[in-house]
């Protein structure tokens, strides 16, 4: 879909100018001579771009632009203020009003659109294209042209002759150049001579079209410095797949992070002197050369304009009314954001060297002309041009770099975890040999013994009978130890499957478990019904086991012993009312044999926790405990991540 302008100055000849140079590079046209036509418009229509004269016979410009910013449709709208009025005071209004960038009259109708394209540039719709100037004086063809390139996903920018091109170029440097031949003016050829001259543009693919089927105009086009060039009879999908090649071709060099937003535009020369007759004459002088210039007649005019909108190069007069030229040269250079801008001093004296001395870059005499200035300010600018391409391919080499060192130490990390992962899960593997081996070669002996002591203490008497009754106990915390580790191996390996599960019925079964190992017990025991959550059944089935099982253990001693087994919100819990333990010590318990109570009170093996806890982690969940001596004890946990306290 077409972006939208609005234009809005009361005449007629500006108006038709500017409709014409949007619409031929596809925007949709509003146009309105004055606030009231403007402000009706911005109700009934939503735009992309307003361009906005100053000075309009029922109203102020800049305050129709306030008007804009408050309104909801256009607060977001880009504004270009367009006026004769070149003063920075009316600059300073426009831009701390809200105004997005200031072109003074005589204005270039390619450059306002092109500066337009630049400051719309980040939109999402065209963040991703890329720009191709094509620079021909047929319409036709250029449209032709244009629509055959926005299908093929490229942004268009137009012009009519070589010399709008370049200043079209210079506003925002484009991805690629089509160029005619045979243009008003200069001609294509030197066009792309310009090009590879402008330090900014030197890297642009140029494709030149051409009539002429000459060999030795063929070469003197390449000579020129074209990339290609493609013949105007043949098809224009010729000069799509032409214009692509020459595009891969230069991706392959070093691609450079784009300018940053807003940079694009012509060089902006901030002129600073009292003489308004020697300023008009250098204002045309540098539109000329595509350079917009900004007028000030003192000092402190200069550095408002400055801590505003910065300037690609300053010319100072050395005889200012109020102030030294070197002295304010001097407080520009004070300016961190403003110590790079090349400032150049212009007077009648020989201070040269005092003048660089003050921080200048260069010194001109008045009396060697405006020639002299003009080939200075760029000369200068070109070699900023330089320095920041250079920083751009510093900065890039530099990311590059980083990237590089990045994908070293990840590389390497993925490397050591990968090893780390193999040793893993071979000590895994030898764990479960381990087990296999608890299981088969402990165990066995174990019931052994149990079953012999059991014979024997039927026939034995006296001191006998007492030291099988305790090889018989120990033997039997043996074989639970060994019960207890198993459980907690079982507990670290294997996948976790989760599936709805139960929780009251699991936990009503392990109960009756121990009512029936236990039958003299008389414990009240309650179960809240209705817990559901989605786990590995059979893992959660160990974490009741072993908290019930603690519960029913440390209420022994207790008088009307009862044990709540519940659910707050996402929170599990089991609670009793048993001997409970210091609460500074809870985290203590869930650690391997980690024991609070003496094993003669209590007996247990002090892994159990530890199992509870290792389960609960895999699920994603927590486990804590709360207490207080001879109060009772509350075990809770969570079954998700989003559950955490």
């Amino acid at each position: 879909m077409a972006n939208t302008v609005l234009i809005v100055d009361d005449s007629l000849t500006v108006r038709m100018d500017l409709h014409e140079a949007f619409e031929d590079d596809g925007f949709r046209t509003v146009l309105c001579a004055g606030v009231g036509e403007a402000l009706e418009a911005a109700d009934a229509e939503q735009f992309d771009v307003a361009v906005l004269d100053v000075r309009l016979p029922d109203g102020d410009g800049v305050e129709l632009l306030r008007s804009l910013r408050a309104h909801p449709r256009h607060a977001d709208a880009v504004v270009l203020l367009l006026s004769t009025e070149a003063e920075v005071h009316e600059r300073l209004r426009g831009l701390r009003t809200g105004a997005d960038d200031y072109v003074g009259k005589p204005y270039d109708a390619a450059v306002v659109v092109a500066r337009a394209r630049d400051l719309l540039r980040h939109t999402p719709d065209s963040e991703n294209r890329r720009l191709v100037l094509v620079i021909d004086d047929s319409r036709t063809f250029r449209e032709i042209l244009r629509q055959h390139l926005v299908e093929a996903g490229y942004e268009v920018a137009t012009a009519v002759s070589g010399e709008e091109g370049l200043r079209v170029a210079g506003v925002r440097p484009p991805d690629a150049i089509i160029v005619d031949g045979v243009l008003p003016g200069i001609d294509g050829a030197t066009v792309i001579r310009r090009i590879r001259l402008d330090a900014a543009l030197r890297n642009v693919p140029c494709l030149l079209l051409t009539a002429s089927v000459d060999y030795t105009t063929e070469l003197q086009i390449l000579e020129a410095g074209a990339d290609a060039f493609v013949r105007k009879q043949e098809d224009l999908a010729v000069v799509l797949a032409k214009l692509a090649a020459i595009l891969r071709k230069s991706a392959a060099a070093l691609p450079l992070p784009p300018p940053e937003a807003g940079s694009a535009r012509p060089a902006r020369v901030l002129m600073v002197d009292s003489d308004s007759r020697y300023l008009e004459s250098m204002t045309a002088l540098m539109h000329e050369d595509g350079y917009e210039a900004v007028l000030a007649r003192c000092a402190d005019d200069a550095l408002a304009m400055l801590a505003v909108q910065p300037a690609d190069c300053t010319v100072i007069d050395l005889h200012l009314p109020e102030i030294d030229g070197r002295e304010l040269c001097d407080r520009i250079r004070a300016v961190p954001g403003l110590r790079d801008m090349p400032v150049i001093i212009v007077g009648h004296d020989d201070v040269l060297l005092e003048c660089l001395a003050a921080g200048a870059d260069d010194y001109v005499r008045r009396g060697d002309g405006t020639a002299s200035l003009r080939a200075h300010v760029r000369a200068h600018l070109r070699r900023q041009h330089l320095h920041e391409q250079n920083r751009r391919i510093r900065d890039e080499l530099v990311r590059r770099e980083m990237e590089a060192a990045e994908e070293r130490a990840a590389r390497r990390f993925a490397e050591a975890r990968a090893e780390l992962v193999e040793e893993l899960e071979w000590r895994n593997r030898e764990l479960e040999a381990f087990s296999g081996s608890v299981s088969h070669d402990l165990r066995s002996p174990l019931q052994t013994i149990l079953s012999y002591s059991e014979l024997l203490a039927e026939d034995a008497t006296g001191e006998t009978a007492t030291h099988l009754a305790r090889i018989y106990g120990a033997a039997t915390r043996m074989n639970a130890l060994i019960e207890s580790l198993l459980q907690l191996a079982q507990a670290n390996r294997g996948q976790i499957s989760s599936h709805p599960v139960d929780l009251s019925a699991l936990a009503e079964d392990v109960v009756d478990e121990l009512r029936q190992r236990d039958p003299d017990r008389k414990i009240h025991v309650t179960v809240t019904a209705g817990m559901t959550a989605a786990c590995d059944g059979d893992l959660v089935r160990a974490v009741y086991t072993n908290l019930v099982g603690n519960a029913w253990k440390f209420t022994t001693r207790t008088l009307d012993p009862a044990i709540d087994i519940g659910r707050d919100g996402g929170v599990y819990f089991v609670r009793d009312n048993g001997a409970g333990f210091p609460a500074d010590r809870a985290e203590e318990l869930f650690r391997p044999f980690g024991r609070l109570h003496d094993a003669s009170e209590y007996p247990g093996t002090g892994i159990g926790l530890t199992t509870v806890q290792r389960i609960i982690d895999r699920h994603g969940g927590q486990v804590w405990a709360t207490s207080e001596p001879g109060r009772g004890a509350t075990f809770s946990f969570t079954l998700t991540a989003e559950d955490r306290r």
